[in-house]
């Protein structure tokens, strides 16, 4: 995914950077010039001379600079550097040829310019931008044009799911290039090759085809955008052309893909949804696209998961003056006390970023549940298929403990969600997708599930006095695996989705039904809670031989951390994590305002596409 200058980008095949283009086409959120995570100032990190100082200058000459200057103090110089080098590079978009030229086929299609890599491009706008609507828009053109043409084709199953395939008989090639060719001369098509993303070719422009008369495999997509222009997804997105060798009475593939080597040359096609190739794990965007394949590719494998997952999310909001009233009147102090120590259930809208996050990035996902203390946010659509919003009072088998404010209390009885589906992924709703993945990221085919370990280590020791609850949760955790297996869990876990088994949890309700009971019956944290989902199931599941380890690109960030604005821009234009978590340990009010700015600006910079789950405004 790439993105409109300062506006986030993701890791993909060509690695591009898109900025949004000023001048005649600038788009209304394109002013903030690399937009955002503080407002109106650029990102510090956008700029090309940034990188070219990273490069330049030695790393103790950097180091010497950090430390004569506040990381404010550098972030401010970063972004003027930002702020001149997008003014310079606005003059040349204004007077270059390319706006002139293509008036008419932005006019024609609806596209809009915008800037890679510091290329001018065409992009589609989509309401509903992500990257599996991105795969079925390109899949529908190269698969429309083919059938118009008259031109047999079928779609076929790669390892990889980015991209989409469509095969064709290598004696078809001239007239399938031709076709797309003349589809291009009214569409804003680019051409590329897998794994040479990086260079792409406008595929409106006659002489770009002629480069791949004689490929195997050609790549073809239209760059996407979302209405804010702050999102581009490109040829990482693309639908790939194969052209199969005949080879007697058999096609044969020109690369390896996931079933079949060669096919029969006559063999009969079948129709299929597309999101059979650009969904392979489900969606709820169900269109009416069907296109042809071979039965060998709706084979289903043994590593293809084929069990619902459903995402379990927990959420208070600790500004609400209700609840507070309700936990002052059982934690025995005052209601302006409890209110000044608020910032530890602080809302940032957190959980309308994830669930952007998880519509954007796991379209698969069978049904949320927000589970909460009978609060919901004003903007969320509970009637919208897919989500509930469950109460305390509906999972806590028993309700005599109820209210309760203890998060550990709360996570313990998850599993006795109505419907819940027997795997699940437990959120907190400071945890964000950051990129697309897939069930097989945190489940086995098998059923088993994966954990994540933090190189952040568990003291040695028993609980005591001066343990957080966090840290004395992990420590009673320990000790119960110590004497149920014999092993030292030392490792914590990182703050990502949580896969887990209702199975499983119900079995740790049962034999550590002591310890268990007496973490639900704490209406506060306490020191004598263990933390269920986040850490006990994973040990204990990786002892019975239902858990293995696993591995996401991840990173935690403090938001009271000096360093985390300049660590926020780096994210936001790089996109090249799966999965972050944004913690905010501020405590005072002045602190408070100043986070809830920081996090809102760069969530909303990060996910600027409502999700499904959003009242309309």
């Amino acid at each position: 995914m790439t993105q409109a200058q300062g506006a986030p980008t993701t890791a993909s095949a060509q690695g591009n950077r898109a900025q949004a283009t000023p001048g005649a086409h600038q788009s209304a959120a394109s002013g903030n010039v690399a937009g955002t995570v503080s407002g109106t100032a650029p990102n510090a990190e956008a700029s090309g001379l940034v990188s070219l100082y990273r490069k330049a200058l030695p790393a103790n000459g950097r180091r010497a600079i950090a430390r004569r200057f506040s990381p404010e103090q550098r972030r401010r110089f970063k972004q003027r550097l930002t702020a001149a080098s997008a003014g310079l590079q606005a003059t040349g978009l204004r007077s270059s040829a390319f706006t002139a030229a293509h008036r008419a086929l932005i006019a024609g299609s609806g596209t809009v310019v915008v800037t890679i890599e510091g290329r001018s491009r065409l992009a589609l706008p989509q309401p509903r931008l992500s990257p599996e609507a991105a795969r079925r828009a390109n899949l529908a053109t190269v698969t429309e044009v083919l059938a118009s043409a008259g031109i047999d084709y079928f779609c076929i199953r790669q390892r990889d799911r980015s991209a989409t395939t469509v095969a064709v008989a290598r004696a078809d090639r001239a007239a399938a290039l031709q076709a797309l060719s003349e589809h291009s001369s009214v569409q804003s098509c680019y051409l590329t090759t897998p794994g040479n993303a990086g260079k792409v070719f406008a595929g409106y422009r006659s002489p770009s085809w002629r480069r791949f008369a004689s490929a195997k495999v050609v790549r073809l997509f239209t760059y996407h955008t979302d209405p804010s222009r702050r999102l581009v997804l490109g040829a990482e997105h693309g639908c790939d052309l194969e052209f199969w060798s005949a080879d007697g009475e058999k096609l044969t593939a020109p690369r390896r893909n996931s079933i079949v080597e060669s096919v029969p040359a006559d063999g009969l096609t079948v129709e299929t949804p597309a999101e059979t190739f650009t969904a392979p794990y489900g969606t709820r965007d169900r269109g009416l696209l069907t296109v042809r394949t071979r039965e060998e590719f709706t084979t289903v494998l043994p590593r293809d998961i084929t069990f619902p997952v459903d995402a379990v999310y927990t959420w208070v909001n600790g500004s609400d003056p209700a609840w507070l009233t309700r936990r002052s009147r059982f934690s025995g102090t005052s209601y302006h006390a409890e209110a000044a120590n608020a910032a530890r259930y602080a809302d940032h809208d957190e959980l309308r970023y994830s669930l952007r996050s998880l519509d954007m990035y796991a379209p698969w996902i069978r049904t949320i549940y927000v589970v909460t203390d009978d609060q919901t946010p004003a903007w969320l659509d509970t009637s919208a298929p897919g989500i509930q919003v469950v109460s305390h009072r509906d999972v806590f088998r028993d309700t005599s403990v109820l209210p309760t404010f203890n998060s550990h209390a709360i996570e313990s009885q998850l599993h006795h969600i109505d419907g819940l589906s027997e795997h699940f992924l437990y959120f907190n709703d400071d945890v964000f997708l950051g990129s697309e993945l897939s069930p097989r990221d945190f489940f086995l085919a098998n059923g088993l599930t994966r954990f994540f370990p933090s190189p952040a280590l568990v003291p040695l020791g028993p609980p005591s006095a001066e343990d957080v609850p966090v840290a004395a949760a992990g420590k009673n955790n320990r000790t119960l695996i110590q004497r149920r297996f014999g092993t030292t869990p030392v490792e914590k876990m990182r703050h990502t989705p949580h896969a887990l088994s209702r199975s499983v949890l119900e079995e740790i309700e049962t034999v550590f039904a002591e310890q268990h009971a007496t973490t639900a019956s704490h209406r506060f944290r306490s020191s004598d809670d263990i933390a269920i989902p986040s850490s006990l199931y994973h040990y204990h599941a990786f002892h019975t031989r239902r858990a293995v380890p696993g591995d996401l690109r991840y990173v935690y960030l403090d938001v009271a951390h000096p360093h985390t604005p300049n660590h926020l821009d780096r994210l936001l234009l790089a996109r090249d994590k799966d999965v972050f978590c944004l913690n905010d340990t501020t405590s005072n009010e002045g602190d408070f305002a100043r986070s809830d700015r920081l996090i809102r600006t760069f969530l909303e910079a990060y996910f600027p596409v409502a999700s499904r789950f959003e009242r309309p405004l």
